[in-house]
């Protein structure tokens, strides 16, 4: 089955949800990407804390991923600011998204614009239009607030939460009951690919999908004590936090792993001149791959709704 028959909803944050939405470009208004919105470093930190924001650097970041590199959008909303000065370290893109925010009357018409003067066909979406952040909870009885603190970690939290707790908003929980594929990943596990499965509402949207859910691992070993974790260890973490185990199959790099629990693809991903990034020629193979016999599967589950509503 061709992707591009597909609606597809990529869900992540970061620099790996960018190279997936990048990757799935040519399937324009038919990919979704749900954007994690809790980072609090860097310009986009320096951005909440003046004020109660959304994270918007990786929001700012998938919008750019889905436009050409050399045009003027791009180099407009990737410009960053140098120096030590107030400016110093910010990131144009980030003000620009941050400014609209504080016009308009929800994040969501401030990305819609910016799309529209990007020219960006792909929905992307934050997980929630309501400001939280993360708390890790450890083992001996710490907690740390912030995705800065818990990546400074050098050990797995026993949970995580958002705070507060928020919601996500209906075009993300209508891309996801209308997907046939869901990709998680790839990214930092604890800090993009866990916080929009916090929000309750889209890991319950994901837990009744009648699409497939793939989780695409990284092709390096991530800088967190996750990197220590086997994909069944991933897999277990994520059941026991989310309370469901919401993934159907996983894509990796590495050739000899396997699982107990879901079918796992192991393929060559990597691109030869950027080895920590996924080749998306590659990317999009392993995808057909996984959803090879998606199609008879989506036939299956219209016919058996079908005769529900029937009966």
């Amino acid at each position: 089955m061709q992707l591009n028959k597909l609606n597809i909803v990529a869900i992540g944050g970061g620099h790996g949800l960018g190279r997936v939405l990048s990757t799935l470009s040519f399937m324009g208004n038919k990919l979704t990407g749900i954007v994690t919105t809790t980072d609090n470093g860097g310009s986009t930190g320096k951005l909440r804390k003046r004020s109660s924001s959304i994270a918007w650097g990786d929001l700012r970041n998938c919008l750019t991923e889905l436009v050409d590199k050399d045009s003027i959008g791009s180099q407009l909303f990737n410009f960053r600011f140098d120096g030590n000065d107030e400016l110093g370290g910010h990131n144009l893109g980030n003000l620009i998204l941050y400014g609209l925010g504080e016009v308009q009357s929800r994040p969501l018409y401030s990305i819609r614009l910016v799309r529209r003067i990007l020219g960006v066909r792909t929905q992307v979406l934050p997980m929630s239009e309501t400001p939280t952040d993360l708390i890790a909870f450890y083992p001996e009885g710490r907690c740390r607030v912030g995705e800065l603190s818990v990546d400074e970690m050098p050990i797995m939290p026993k949970s995580l939460l958002l705070a507060p707790l928020v919601k996500s908003i209906e075009p993300c929980i209508k891309a996801i009951n209308n997907a046939d594929l869901i990709i998680l990943g790839p990214g930092s596990f604890l800090t993009s690919i866990i916080p929009p499965l916090l929000v309750r509402d889209i890991s319950n949207a994901i837990a009744n999908r009648k699409g497939h859910c793939v989780f695409v691992d990284n092709v390096v070993l991530e800088n967190s004590p996750a990197a220590k974790l086997s994909i069944d260890e991933k897999l277990h973490w994520i059941e026991d936090n989310i309370g469901c185990l919401p993934i159907d199959s996983v894509i990796c790099q590495e050739p000899s792993v396997v699982s107990n629990k879901i079918n796992v693809i192991c393929r060559d991903l990597a691109d030869q001149k950027h080895p920590h990034h996924h080749d998306k020629d590659k990317l999009i193979n392993a995808l057909e791959a996984c959803v090879s016999g998606l199609n008879t599967n989506i036939k299956t589950k219209k016919i058996e709704t079908d005769k529900q509503k029937l009966a």
